[in-house]
């Protein structure tokens, strides 16, 4: 009985070890809304603490309510975060890179950037599929780990393409669910 014990604490410890920031923690889950439903984001402070510590800081002063998805390219991703909806707004305070071994997956969650790799600001995207390319190269920051039939249901469209979405969707609101939890 006392080696069983013994195999089961060192299990779980290694468990412990070994899982990433789990998002049923309320301050690094967002939530957010979209005219058809909730998408819940898990963020991964592990992987991009500057980035998680910054869009808690957006989310918190309503920074993403209403901004469209400015750019929708099905098979790839949705993007998000641009308050002038041309794909070249920001907060105007960029986020130095935090690029990490994380793979750009269905429902990854991750910055947007210019050319330099210290550019991104507020502006992210939801991978629709696997995108390999784009490992290494931009920061992922949190996963969709509820709601990503409602990502995929945001009109398709491009605001730098012929494929120009004439109302593009929005983000009805984006909070924090620890702030949520705490107002109800």
């Amino acid at each position: 009985m006392k080696r069983i014990t013994l195999l089961l604490t060192a299990f779980a410890t290694l468990l412990a070890l070994t899982t990433p920031c789990l998002a049923s923690a309320p301050e690094n889950t967002l939530y957010m809304d979209l005219e058809f439903g909730r998408v819940e984001i898990e963020m991964r402070p592990d992987l991009a603490p500057a980035h998680c510590k910054r869009i808690k800081e957006l989310v918190r002063t309503g920074f993403y309510d209403g901004v469209v998805f400015h750019r929708v390219i099905d098979g790839f991703m949705a993007q998000t975060g641009d308050p002038t909806g041309t794909g070249r707004g920001g907060s105007g305070q960029n986020i130095p890179a935090e690029f990490n071994s994380e793979p750009h997956v269905r429902g990854t969650v991750s910055m947007a950037r210019a050319s330099s790799p210290n550019s991104a600001d507020s502006q992210f995207f939801i991978c629709f599929e696997t995108v390999p390319s784009l490992d290494r190269n931009y920061t992922v920051w949190g996963k969709v780990t509820k709601g990503m039939e409602y990502v995929d249901m945001i009109t398709k469209g491009d605001k730098w393409a012929n494929g120009m979405v004439k109302n593009p969707d929005r983000i009805v609101s984006m909070k924090v669910a620890a702030d949520v939890q705490k107002a109800q």
